[in-house]
């Protein structure tokens, strides 16, 4: 199996290169993560050695968002560079032949020469997840176990809600997040949002970026005004801390999906990229 990381091999997929932009979707189940890592199936590790099997060549791949254990994703986007003469024998099938060598819990569903100055990572603008909650006494639809998670109490969406308009805009979510050392906690939360349709609750929240359990930490923080043990003005009384809050419980992985990645039009691309580069040497993006 060839090795990779998620780097970009090239800047601007020049030096006869063509950067190939990847659209693909996973079932996060039964992975440990995105991010390759020895003796554990991983998604990077999968479509690599899928690519690297179809190409015959090593390849390197860049990902939007490393997703962790169990988080699934229908909107997640990659990118990697290939010689001009191998994305030219190859472009016309390639979408086709990994259907074929990849497993049923991931699929490309398209592979499309990009600019020059696309970057999967640094060029995106902002990141979209949703988050699934059954709070019915039945339990979810069997044929939506994988995603959707069984809440043992009812809750309060409407509570919900108004929370989480009180923590949109640019913040600092120390509390939110697992401590990496050196990474900024600062994030434009652009959107969250959250829905009931029936017994389902479903949470969508948007942002340039997340830090490490973000996500699931607002859900967390959420579900417990919604189950009424915390005021509506609790998760955002948190942005004021300057750490990691033990009293947040984050939510279960497999409620979580990324659901679309967003980047700028072709004339914008190199200079999102410079600024999210500048600005990432403090801040590690992550779902």
């Amino acid at each position: 199996m060839a090795h990779s990381i998620d780097e970009p091999v090239s800047a601007t997929g020049g030096d006869g290169l063509v950067r190939v932009r990847l659209d693909l979707g996973y079932d996060g189940t039964d992975f440990f993560g995105w991010a390759s890592q020895p003796g554990r199936r991983t998604v990077q590790a999968t479509l690599v050695e899928a690519l690297s099997t179809i190409l015959r060549a090593p390849v390197r791949v860049t990902v939007a968002g490393r997703t962790d254990t169990g988080v699934h994703a229908v909107g997640q986007v990659a990118h990697l560079d290939l010689p001009v003469r191998l994305w030219q024998e190859h472009q016309a099938k390639l979408v086709r032949r990994l259907a074929g060598v990849l497993p049923p819990d991931v699929r490309v569903f398209a592979a499309v020469a990009a600019a020059a100055d696309f970057d999967a990572r640094f060029a995106a603008s902002w990141r979209r997840y949703g988050y699934r909650i059954w709070d019915g006494e039945g339990g979810p639809n069997p044929l939506r176990r994988h995603d959707t998670v069984a809440w043992r109490r009812p809750l309060d969406a409407t509570a919900m809600s108004a929370a989480a308009r009180l923590l949109v805009g640019e913040h600092d979510f120390a509390a939110f997040c697992r401590a990496r050392a050196g990474s900024s906690t600062i994030r434009g939360l652009q959107e969250l949002t959250v829905r009931r349709d029936g017994q389902l609750l479903e949470l969508e929240v948007q942002a340039d970026a997340f830090c490490h359990s973000m996500v699931r930490s607002l859900v967390g923080a959420l579900a417990a005004v919604g189950e009424g043990l915390r005021p509506v003005s609790w998760p955002a009384s948190l942005l004021q801390w300057d750490r990691r809050c033990d009293q947040i419980t984050v939510a279960p992985a497999r409620g979580l999906t990324l659901l679309e990645v967003g980047y700028p039009p072709d004339a914008e691309l190199a200079e999102r990229v410079n600024r999210t580069r500048a600005f990432r040497g403090r801040v590690e993006p992550a779902g």
